[in-house]
């Protein structure tokens, strides 16, 4: 059984600075000289007018000033995610007052992230929120793109994947079956999140939080050429899962695994064979956001044993985002909706 062991651990963003109030969101790469790019949004609170997205490079113990992109007055930007083939690196990421109202924009860059084209509608005309949600892209074994996706209305909650055999101009939406139901779920077995009492979410109404039915956030691996699978967060306490025998096209109907779910984002990273998955290890919906874990399945996710815990004390760490490089892995996460951490840690052989 493969160990983990943390190597680095730094703050992108110092814990005391004055540029925003809140950031959440998280994505990050590497690029071919090692530098690590990251982005995540950040302004007053998720949904304001004042969000912008926000990149950073560095080397991974030492970080460059924070650059602020995409900033459009009376606009909130949510959840960028990075993909890059060299130094050609394509951001994606949300616009608008609500999750249940965003689109997407996409814009590219030659040159490591440093200029960047115009954003642009990912999907132009269509207002569904196309394209990755807040994990990674998967670039499948056909060369396909595979974007992990999801919708939210006020009710419910439902992925998809949206494929792209042509590097982003168009895109194939192919759902994920999910029985619904009437959800009312308010406690888990360690309490609920602290950010729903501080107006951390841009819904600040509890009942309709606790309403909201379903599974969104899907982290994507293939485990043999077409086999695709996909993990989500979910309103139930576990995660879910959803199987694909032919690049994404077509998905069993989504069905819970024995991994408990705090109804908060997650991550997942296949290298090798193994998968780190990167989460909050509580059951719950809207459960508490502490500690952040790394667990590791050899058995293609059918079970996780947790390895690392990476944040153990009260407040908020969430929203991992995870990358493996062979027996390396880049892991950036909210801190406290202050600041985002980095994370480099190495696979070793226990």
């Amino acid at each position: 059984m493969l160990n983990v062991k943390l190597q680095t651990k730094t703050f992108i963003v110092p814990p005391d600075h004055t540029l925003f109030r809140n950031c959440h969101a998280s994505t990050v790469i590497v690029l071919p000289d090692n530098t690590r790019l990251t982005a995540f949004f950040g302004g007053e609170r998720e949904g304001e007018g004042d969000v912008a997205i926000w990149t950073v490079r560095g080397d991974g113990e030492n970080w460059e000033a924070p650059r602020r992109l995409f900033a459009e007055d009376g606009l909130a930007h949510w959840n960028p995610v990075l993909l890059n083939e060299g130094n050609t690196v394509w951001l994606f990421y949300k616009v608008g007052p609500t999750v249940h109202t965003w689109t997407t924009r996409w814009s590219v860059s030659h040159d490591g992230g440093l200029t960047w084209s115009k954003p642009a509608e990912l999907v132009p005309g269509d207002s569904a929120p196309r394209g990755p949600v807040k994990n990674k892209l998967l670039v499948m074994s056909n060369g396909e793109w595979l974007a992990p996706a999801s919708v939210e209305t006020d009710e419910i909650w439902d992925a998809f994947a949206d494929i792209s055999a042509d590097e982003g101009k168009s895109w194939a939406r192919c759902d994920v079956p999910f029985t619904h139901r009437s959800n009312s779920d308010t406690q888990d077995n360690g309490g609920v999140w602290g950010g729903l009492a501080e107006n951390a979410l841009w819904e600040t109404d509890p009942q309709k939080v606790f309403r909201w039915d379903g599974v969104i956030q899907p982290s994507a691996w293939e485990s043999a050429p077409g086999k695709v699978h996909m993990l989500m967060r979910s309103t139930r306490g576990h995660l879910y899962r959803t199987d694909s025998d032919d690049f994404g096209r077509t998905w069993s109907e989504a069905y819970p695994t024995e991994t408990v779910n705090n109804n908060s984002g997650i991550d997942v990273a296949e290298t090798g064979g193994v998968l780190a998955l990167a989460y909050n290890p509580n059951g719950g919906n809207w459960g508490r956001r502490t500690p952040l874990s790394l667990a590791l399945s050899n058995d293609n996710a059918e079970t996780f044993h947790r390895v690392i815990d990476l944040e153990t004390e009260e407040g908020e760490y969430s929203y991992p985002a995870i990358i493996a490089r062979g027996k390396e892995l880049h892991l950036t996460y909210t801190h406290n909706r202050k600041s985002i951490v980095y994370s480099h840690l190495t696979l070793e052989d226990g």
